[in-house]
């Protein structure tokens, strides 16, 4: 054989080696390949469960966090609220900053409420019709929920019941006249208190007047320093929110509403402090 022949044969059989090389570094690829497609289907198939599972977790804290929402406007609006006083105007009975239990069963349940209650309600605009009756603004839609069930913006005032539908009041001489009789208020008011028909140039109601149906008259305890229904006139029962049952604040004064050792002087005191501050 000449060494020409010799020659290509070990060409050949070089070019076969780097064919066969060349393609079992193919194969090589491309098990590979298929490895590390498989690997990441693999991860693919454990991420989806795990994202599947963040997104149900993070749908059940919405539908947790919108729940308990919504029963806790339902319980305020329907059933109870510890509720904030913000003002003297029944002091001494109930003080600046207490914390009283209101039941909102009375509101929802139309319960009859009876003179000496002590009640919450919402705020009247600041004049009287020319029956003695206090004036409401009116919403709708969306502002009329924000407004009267979440009660964003709205302002309520603590008072006592004074006069029901039908009762003749009558204030006269720094005293109150229900049906013709002075009312004995020694149950709640300290000895001596004095109510004044307080009015101002803007506002006006009568020194006599009866409760029409569907209203009531009220007033605070702190009757030198009570915005009530002496300026504003009687409330539709429909605007009181609930009935004030006890205080759940401060500790020491925990437990149910009663009459205070507080006299009248010091009332007037106290008035003449917040006057001066």
């Amino acid at each position: 054989m000449s060494e020409e022949t010799k020659e290509v044969k070990e060409e050949e059989k070089i070019e076969e080696v780097k064919t066969e090389s060349n393609d079992n570094i193919e194969k090589t690829t491309t098990v590979v390949e298929k490895e590390e497609v498989k690997e990441e289907a693999k991860e693919r198939e454990e991420e989806e469960p795990q994202k599947k599972s963040i997104a149900r977790e993070i749908m059940e804290w919405i539908i947790c966090i919108v729940v308990a929402f919504t029963l806790a406007v339902i319980i305020k609006y329907f059933v109870f609220t510890p509720t904030l006083v913000k003002m003297s105007s029944m002091y001494p009975t109930i003080f600046d900053g207490d914390r009283v239990y209101v039941n909102r069963l009375v509101r929802t349940f139309k319960t009859k409420l009876n003179r000496g209650d002590i009640v919450t309600l919402e705020a009247p605009r600041q004049k009287v019709s020319g029956e003695n009756i206090a004036l409401y603004p009116e919403y709708k839609g969306m502002k009329k929920f924000t407004y009267e069930v979440l009660e964003i913006d709205k302002v309520s005032y603590i008072k006592r019941v004074i006069g029901i539908s039908g009762d003749t009041i009558k204030i006269e001489n720094d005293k109150v006249f229900l049906n013709g009789k002075e009312l004995d208020e020694s149950a709640y008011l300290p000895d001596g208190t004095q109510t004044n028909f307080k009015s101002t140039p803007y506002v006006h109601v009568d020194t006599e007047f009866t409760v029409p149906a569907g209203y009531v008259f009220v007033m605070g305890d702190n009757r030198t320093s009570s915005n009530d229904g002496r300026q504003f006139g009687c409330i539709p029962i429909e605007k009181v929110e609930g009935k004030v049952l006890f205080k759940i604040w401060p500790l020491n004064r925990i437990g149910a509403i009663t009459k205070s050792d507080i006299t009248y002087d010091e009332v007037i005191e106290y008035n003449n402090k917040q006057y001066n501050k």
